[in-house]
């Protein structure tokens, strides 16, 4: 099984096949408007316009699970993060990121390396739709850690 072999719905409740985003590195970030690292939006948006013409997507799923920090509905969401942080990047619905009720999408991505810790948990899942490498809240989006591994990513086959 790969990452590539779920689905999930968009923001807007429309189902998205993430078989669509095979062949290209992802950066898969569970999300909150109102955390204290929300700022990492703006990070994120920057490595995807970075990135996303060679072959690279974030894609963000909202979840409430910390805290309560993502309380607002999928309209607030979308208009939170366009207009205070102009995301471009596919954002999906809000999901349960650990436990009971856990969605498929992060039981995939947290079989080998963990559950979110918290708000802003990077998994880096490679072209081959496994995960590669996790990143904490602590770890901006824009660092060097992270923009390597998404190098080494792009240029693995």
């Amino acid at each position: 099984m790969s990452f590539h072999d779920l689905s999930a719905k968009l923001l807007d409740g429309t189902d998205k096949d993430l078989r669509d985003y095979a062949g290209r590195v992802l950066l898969v970030v569970n999300t909150a408007s109102l955390c204290g690292s929300t700022p990492q939006y703006a990070g994120l948006q920057t490595l995807y316009e970075t990135y996303k013409d060679r072959g690279f997507d974030v894609l963000a799923f909202p979840s409430n699970d910390f805290g309560g920090q993502e309380p607002g509905s999928a309209e607030q969401i979308a208009k939170f993060c366009s207009t205070k942080y102009k995301v471009t990047f596919p954002l999906f619905e809000k999901i349960v990121t650990q436990g009971p009720g856990q969605s498929p999408v992060f039981r995939y991505l947290s079989a080998d390396y963990g559950e979110p810790k918290w708000n802003f948990f990077k998994y880096l899942v490679g072209k081959n739709g496994r995960v590669k490498k996790v990143f904490p809240n602590s770890v901006e989006p824009e660092s060097p850690e992270v923009a390597k591994a998404i190098e080494a990513a792009l240029a693995a086959t």
